[in-house]
């Protein structure tokens, strides 16, 4: 059945500012309707101008807070904001479970924020499926930086590295590890290393040791060699935000002046494409569950057959080259 949506008039409603337009397409593009698929090509060809910033670290760290803080210290200097909240889905409904929204709750009223919490439904990486067209709505409706917040899970945290022009890394003390970095295997991937909750007395301990690795020279630079910076701040008492906006700003400024935006645009368009093919390849498997389809399996889990000989079996079920 057809659907009546005008979607011209959507994409002008986006590039417009229009609030109502910008939830309405971040829910086609989560929802992935074919029909839609020429709108989100538009609004992907008309973004690019905004400033992506990944924010990721362990759970209880502190992002969402700092995100907030953040917010607020950009927002003084006039940008407007974008925040794209990636919840862990709730077992029920497969939704968000809009915690960081709950936690951002006072800029909501703000007309020069959006926030848009995203189930992350099984996805790995951190990332939603559906966060990145997510990111290129807001960017092209005029919204001149993005923060986006992951779920924070640990090892899989990394898709972020590849879909943000600067990677922030929290960390908090407290939380059972001094470096909890170091523990979720995301140490490498910061472009900015944050110590929250600095009002706390063991957080100069957790700023000190961060320090320290990063001293041995493994991990000290960043994509870009540029030293990484070890912040401490508090939402409590807004210690470091003005610092940490700074130095979110110094390398998007060095990225604009050097040509390096383009080659990080390249590698943003080179993750997304092959993120989009995986999960194409994916979804025809899951529609192709027929019969010679479960055999292959059945195959599999009676150790008939191996798992990497089931795989090349179905791709060519599927008239996919292996």
């Amino acid at each position: 059945m057809a659907r009546n949506i005008d979607f011209d008039a959507l994409v002008r409603g986006v590039l417009a500012g229009e609030t109502r337009a910008i939830a309405k397409m971040m829910s086609e593009a989560e929802a992935g309707f074919d029909d839609g698929r020429a709108a989100m090509a538009e609004i992907y060809r008309r973004a690019g101008r905004a400033q992506v910033i990944g924010l990721t670290g362990v759970p209880g760290s502190g992002k969402s807070t700092l995100v907030g803080a953040l917010t607020t210290a950009v927002r003084a200097t006039g940008r407007r904001v974008g925040i794209v909240a990636v919840d862990p889905s709730s077992p029920f409904s497969g939704g968000a479970i809009l915690g960081d929204r709950v936690r951002m709750a006072e800029h909501t009223t703000d007309d020069g924020v959006f926030i848009r919490s995203l189930a992350t439904r099984g996805s790995l990486g951190g990332l939603a499926g559906a966060a990145l067209d997510t990111v290129d709505i807001l960017d092209a409706a005029g919204f001149d930086l993005v923060l986006i917040e992951t779920v924070g899970v640990g090892q899989d945290e990394v898709d972020i590295a590849t879909a943000a022009h600067t990677v922030v890394v929290v960390s908090a003390p407290g939380l059972g590890d001094d470096i909890q970095a170091i523990k979720a295997g995301v140490l490498e991937i910061a472009d900015i290393h944050v110590v929250s909750k600095a009002d706390r007395d063991d957080a100069n301990r957790t700023a000190t040791d961060l320090q320290a690795m990063l001293g041995l020279g493994l991990t000290g630079k960043d994509r870009r060699g540029w030293p990484v910076p070890v912040i401490r701040t508090s939402a409590e008492t807004g210690e470091g935000v003005d610092e940490l906006l700074a130095s979110i700003d110094a390398p998007g400024t060095h990225l604009s002046d050097s040509g390096e935006i383009e080659e990080r645009r390249r590698s943003i368009a080179e993750m997304r494409v092959l993120k989009t093919a995986e999960d194409l390849v994916r979804a025809k498997i899951a529609a192709g569950c027929d019969t010679e389809f479960r055999q292959i399996l059945n195959d599999a889990a009676e150790r008939k057959t191996a798992p990497a000989t089931a795989a090349r079996e179905l791709l060519q079920n599927l008239k996919i080259e292996s």
